[in-house]
């Protein structure tokens, strides 16, 4: 056969290979998950006695939330440290080269499309031992024939000759390539594919989990200067109480113990407004974490909590599915999880294996590219696995058990991601009305003080009742504070139950 007709039977056969190459194992269908019509706790219905001005959700149309979510707030410091977390922050930087590299991983797949070719130049020269060449003996005197390529010619006497010394110059080229008979390439890619998406969503997850900590613990140490300043205010008519009553004992209206009493809850208040500073420094130090600072060179001045709870626009709950980077990355999962099954199925078919090497061979290097001097070869081969005591069966069954562990997941994720809305929008609504309240508490506490102070003043009641007033106003006082705190803390966490202004078109398609 001429080495023409030898080329084109290779081509015709890696043209019906790539014809006839299919996919095997099952198509990716993205199961079905039962979505509710509304949030229970976002209708209308569930505010049914809710107080007058009292927190409501946003409809979809009133707002959106965007890529920069904590913008709702209205705080220019806290958008300013977003900023800063969004490019320091060292876990969203490991999560980044996380997934850089898995975006690799799908080159490193399709390369295996491709044939891979090889060359290895290589020039040697070689003496030969005398001992060993062909020589005519004449008299006596042995000549020897150098061999092809030689450039020395040895005579000696006796039976021995010099040997000879040739040159060898290759250019050898190999190639070689696995056509994708059955998918399993192909599935490859796609699993990583898949895998890379994971990891992008990974990425997007993690992001939103920082981005909404540093909110919290930005609201959190708001509440706490604003807790400073309720007890300087406190402390600074507690001296004043003490004042009085030292000045009423040396009238002699007032006694010793009244004096001891307001000593002790002044000395009680100074010691609870230490811990207020304690508190608000772990925030601070937390804050500089975040933002990929060394909490030694971090701080931040003290400003008030003072924003009021903005109002979240909340969507149709299917949008959920397409708004968490959580539920993506499981989504995403299963798909990664369906081509590995792919993969592993595609191990019951034969493999093909197809060779071709060739290059040029001389003796000196003008001659290296010289027809005579070339070379080459083809070849194919086939292998399949005749018995391998059930691991390919075995191996699809793991592959295709852990696809439906992952479908599990995934439906776990998205019920939770419903919970975590419903809970972060009752929460917000119930903080909201706990706190109409709990000013109406503050207000009668007030009034409860001053009415005490008053009848103290002119000798009706003992200095116990102050104290006692004096001690429910701060209680009131602290729990509006505090309940103020853990409204904002729960409209970060509900936002972040919403996905943030994250969408799965986000998602790179690598």
């Amino acid at each position: 056969m001429s080495n023409r007709c030898q080329i084109t039977l290779l081509a015709t056969v890696v043209t019906v290979v790539t014809l006839v190459a299919g996919c095997v194992g099952p198509p990716y269908v993205k199961p079905n998950v039962d979505t509710p019509s509304a949030f229970k706790e976002g209708s209308p219905t569930a505010y049914a006695g809710a107080d007058a001005g009292a927190w409501q959700p946003a409809q979809p149309q009133d707002a959106a939330l965007k890529g920069k979510w904590w913008e709702v707030f209205g705080e220019p410091e806290l958008n300013a440290l977003e900023e800063q977390l969004n490019i320091n922050n060292q876990n969203i930087a490991q999560f980044f080269q996380n997934f850089m590299a898995a975006r690799e991983q799908v080159s490193i797949a399709r390369a295996n499309y491709f044939p891979t070719l090889t060359a290895a130049p290589s020039a040697t020269r070689t003496h030969s031992s005398g001992a060993l060449g062909s020589g005519v003996t004449n008299g006596g005197t042995t000549t020897g024939t150098p061999t092809t390529g030689g450039t020395s010619t040895g005579a000696s006497t006796g039976g021995n000759t010099s040997g000879s010394t040739f040159n060898t110059f290759q250019l050898p080229f190999d190639v070689s390539w696995e056509p994708d008979l059955f998918g399993r390439i192909r599935n490859t890619v796609r699993e990583a594919r898949y895998a890379a998406q994971v990891s992008a969503a990974d990425l997007e997850n993690e992001r939103l989990t920082e981005q909404a900590s540093l909110a919290e613990f930005y609201f959190q140490l708001r509440g706490q200067d604003a807790l400073q300043e309720l007890y300087n205010k406190t402390l600074e008519a507690q001296r004043k109480s003490l004042d009085l009553t030292r000045v009423l004992l040396e009238t002699g209206i007032d006694s010793p113990e009244d004096v001891a009493q307001a000593e002790v809850t002044l000395a009680n208040t100074e010691a609870a407004a230490v811990g207020v500073a304690t508190n608000r420094a772990i925030y601070e130090h937390a804050i500089a974490t975040l933002i990929g600072k060394p909490a030694s060179d971090f701080s931040m001045p003290v400003k008030v909590l003072s924003t009021p709870v903005p109002t979240v626009p909340i969507d149709i709950p299917s949008k959920l599915l397409q708004r968490r980077p959580d539920i993506a990355a499981a989504e995403r999962t299963m798909a990664e999880a369906n081509a590995l099954i792919g993969v592993e199925t595609a191990a019951y078919f034969p493999t093909l294996g197809l060779t071709a090497s060739g290059g040029w061979e001389a003796a000196a290097i003008k001659g290296l590219f010289a027809a005579p001097a070339s070379f080459w070869s083809l070849g194919a081969s086939a292998s399949e696995t005749l018995f391998d005591g059930g691991l390919r069966r075995a191996t699809v069954r793991q592959y295709t058990a852990q696809f439906n562990a992952d479908v599990a997941t995934y439906r776990q994720t998205v019920l939770t991601a419903f919970q975590q809305v419903e809970d972060y929008i009752a929460t917000v609504r119930v903080l909201s009305q706990q706190i109409e309240r709990e000013k109406a508490a503050v207000a009668a506490a007030q009034r409860f003080l001053d009415i005490a102070t008053s009848r103290y003043q002119t000798g009706i009641d003992p200095y116990l009742n102050v104290i006692t007033a004096q001690t429910t106003l701060l209680s009131d006082q602290q729990a509006e504070v505090t309940l103020r705190v853990n409204e904002m803390t729960a409209a970060v966490q509900l936002i972040q139950a919403l996905g943030g202004g994250w969408d799965t078109s986000q998602l790179e398609r690598p």
